[in-house]
């Protein structure tokens, strides 16, 4: 069995060290922020800054990763004999997906006796973090490249993505809801819950009246959803708002009795769509 090295992006949001730690080389997408010609990676600018920016009203977008930073990335990997195993951002939301397949097409050629198996998590942010530790502890155990691809695969039917965002401004700027929604739920207060469904996509599921409702309404999916035994890893990330995450975890633990294994900040690129306050909980469950 050759040796293959797990690979991802920067919408894993997990921070580079602990990647580092995990053995687990990363490829940045970028943002930039409107009425400025530079661009950003995450380790450019603080999530605080990134958040206070947004808050007083700069818009930023992102740019998906391309086929020949994808490539630059690969070929050391490849120069020292290693296989590829990349996790990646769901198709759903960006083309960078698509990148990475262009960049493994022309490296197979260069490299014919290498492997490059790339995964769609179908999912975001510490969503596809927590399908890059379950590949991390699946190599651990052991696993071939096919067999570890073959495993997180059958996993993204049963990974559960929920969210909930404080202000509906950042989600009417990506079209996700109305200007009429947004403003009605300024005014009222009106919190969306939201998933990422099967093929990847956000969708919103239904709406509360204030942000304590929507905290444990991502509790409360976690209960309708999760397995009796409540063995597998639960993420939460969190875009500048910290203390809400600890009570949701305290209500994880509270009320369901389950422990959260990692809680992520969401770096600027997944936050130039869902904006600061927002709050998501991530766990492998009976279906999505």
């Amino acid at each position: 069995m050759n040796e293959y090295i797990i690979f991802t992006d920067s919408c894993c949001d997990i921070k580079p060290e602990l990647l580092q730690q995990w053995g687990v080389p990363y490829a940045n997408m970028t943002f930039s922020f409107d009425g400025e010609d530079k661009e950003y990676i995450g380790t450019d600018i603080s999530n605080k800054e990134f958040y206070e920016r947004m808050r007083q009203g700069a818009c930023a977008k992102t740019a998906a990763i391309n086929a020949d930073a994808f490539a630059r990335a690969f070929m050391p990997i490849l120069e020292e004999g290693k296989d590829i195993l990349y996790v990646a951002f769901s198709s759903g939301l960006s083309t960078t997906f698509n990148s990475a397949h262009m960049a493994a097409e022309e490296l197979r050629e260069q490299y014919p006796d290498r492997k490059i198996v790339i995964v769609d998590t179908l999912a975001a942010s510490a969503g596809s973090g927590l399908m890059v530790y379950m590949a991390v502890a699946k190599k651990n155990e052991g696993a071939s490249l096919e067999e570890n691809a073959a495993y997180i695969e059958s996993l993204t039917s049963q990974h559960c993505i929920w969210f909930t965002v404080d202000d509906l401004e950042y989600l009417k700027r990506g079209g996700r809801v109305s200007p009429l929604v947004a403003f009605a739920g300024g005014v009222l207060g009106i919190k969306p819950v939201l998933q990422m469904d099967s093929e990847g996509h956000l969708i919103k599921v239904s709406t509360t009246r204030g942000r304590k409702k929507a905290i444990e309404a991502l509790a409360d999916k976690y209960a309708e959803l999760s397995y009796e035994e409540k063995n597998t890893p639960v993420f939460i990330s969190h875009a500048e708002c910290e203390e809400d995450a600890k009570h949701l975890t305290e209500i994880l633990l509270q009320r369901h009795g389950v422990k959260v294994t990692l809680i992520t900040e969401i770096g600027p690129v997944i936050g130039s769509h869902a904006g600061p306050g927002t709050l998501a909980i991530f766990f492998i469950g009976k279906h999505r």
